[in-house]
């Protein structure tokens, strides 16, 4: 019984750095994620409204009413707005499995400086310029993938 409970201490002793380095870890996290997530997600999520709104206001101008674009509108910004705070919750989470907390320090040091924080600023635009040089290439994508998998299951006998 003795011997049981020295290795049940040990083990908690053992544990407890663990413990406090993944709290340590998981603060470091958090404030990434705090600093990473304000103002950039806010951009985020404009930038995607303005890259959804233009079509969909295209296709309903002179269909509907202005007051009905505009409820519209801010039904849409405020969904997205849900979304993208209900994604970020994750974020300290996925943070913590990707990097210590002393990396996740020294990334959070970084955006402080002059230059981190126009990479805040500015990485935003950047991601959303990205995705709608992204978005209209996508069908064509998928058609050539689509293609390219049946020609090569055919070549090999897969015919369905």
């Amino acid at each position: 019984m003795t011997r049981v409970l020295a290795m049940l201490l040990l083990g908690l002793c053992l544990a407890a750095p663990a413990r406090a380095q993944d709290a340590e870890t998981m603060r470091a996290a958090q404030n990434l994620a705090s600093l990473v997530g304000g103002d950039s997600m806010q951009q985020v999520s404009g930038a995607l409204i303005n890259q959804i709104w233009g079509g969909l206001e295209a296709k309903l101008s002179g269909k509907v009413y202005a007051a009905t674009l505009s409820e519209l509108r801010g039904e849409l910004e405020r969904l997205l707005t849900k979304f993208m705070t209900d994604v970020m919750k994750d974020a300290p989470a996925l943070y913590a499995r990707h990097f210590t907390a002393a990396e996740m320090n020294d990334m959070i040091a970084f955006y402080k400086t002059p230059t981190g924080i126009k990479t805040l600023r500015e990485m935003p635009k950047v991601s959303a310029e990205i995705f709608a040089m992204i978005a209209p290439r996508m069908a064509p994508f998928q058609q050539d993938v689509t293609a390219t998998t049946v020609a090569v299951l055919k070549k090999h006998g897969y015919n369905n």
